[in-house]
């Protein structure tokens, strides 16, 4: 059951990337969002086809990205190609949709949980300079990003903060860091 209102997210459109958390989209659907999937298996270096498939899904309100999968147990090759695929799935869903669309725009981006493996941090730090420049670039377009650090916080804990991030009143945090279940 969800702390947040029922119709939170009606007529909302969310686009789901990387690790395919099912509690994650089911919070989003329950609380009145469309979820689709962007399916980036496979697409190696085509990243022009994450522009087509935006393109085709606009008007999107949200694109969730999930860097756990791609980071999976870390290290210099997994850091590079996590940010690397955030960056390129970010700025083709953006331009593809988001940018163009009537209404606000959010980008939230979760990092790998703290204890992912080596350079889990650096992953996460990157990602949160990722939010904070792209706030300041798009927010002529009505883009907001922000990045969420999952600490010890449970699936659906994580669901649910995603959920108010993209939804109207999260539209007020941008460029910042979320840390779910930090203390003091």
């Amino acid at each position: 059951m969800s702390l947040l209102r029922a119709d939170l997210l009606q007529g909302r459109r969310i686009a789901l990337a990387g690790d395919p958390a099912e509690a994650l989209g089911d919070e989003l659907v329950g609380l009145g969002a469309e979820v689709v999937r962007l399916p980036l298996q496979g697409l190696g270096e085509d990243e022009e086809r994450v522009g087509e498939w935006a393109s085709g899904q606009a008007p999107l309100s949200a694109l969730v990205y999930r860097a756990g999968a791609r980071f999976g147990q870390g290290g210099e090759e997994a850091l590079r190609a996590t940010l690397d695929e955030a960056w390129a799935t970010v700025r083709e869903v953006a331009v593809g949709a988001l940018i163009e669309a009537d209404g606000p725009g959010k980008i939230v981006l979760i990092a790998p949980r703290a204890g992912a493996g080596p350079l889990a941090r650096a992953a996460a730090a990157g990602l949160e300079n990722l939010a904070r420049s792209l706030s300041v670039e798009w927010a002529r377009h009505q883009v907001t990003a922000v990045m969420v650090a999952p600490g010890e916080g449970t699936e659906t804990e994580l669901a649910t903060l995603v959920a108010f991030l993209a939804s109207e009143g999260g539209g007020y945090l941008s460029g910042c860091r979320v840390e779910l279940g930090a203390v003091g």
